[in-house]
């Protein structure tokens, strides 16, 4: 199992790439004239693959933790 510091900085990064991804999201949910339906499936997809990777981050931090403690 990676060490806490190595999980802390994943998850960092993933919630630096959740952001990213909720922003352009937003963007092509608002083109106009019409909404790039495609892109926003794909995006969406990729939010929750990346949401579900940080709960996981999370229990192993939690895990991680309560070993050191």
């Amino acid at each position: 199992m990676p060490d806490r510091d190595a999980l802390i900085a994943r998850k960092a990064e993933l919630r630096r790439l959740i952001e990213q991804t909720g922003r352009r999201l937003e963007a092509a949910q608002g083109k106009l004239p019409a909404p790039d339906s495609r892109l926003c499936q794909k995006l969406e997809q990729q939010l929750e693959r990346l949401m579900a990777e940080e709960y996981q981050l999370r229990v192993a931090i939690d895990r991680a933790r309560s070993m050191a403690g």
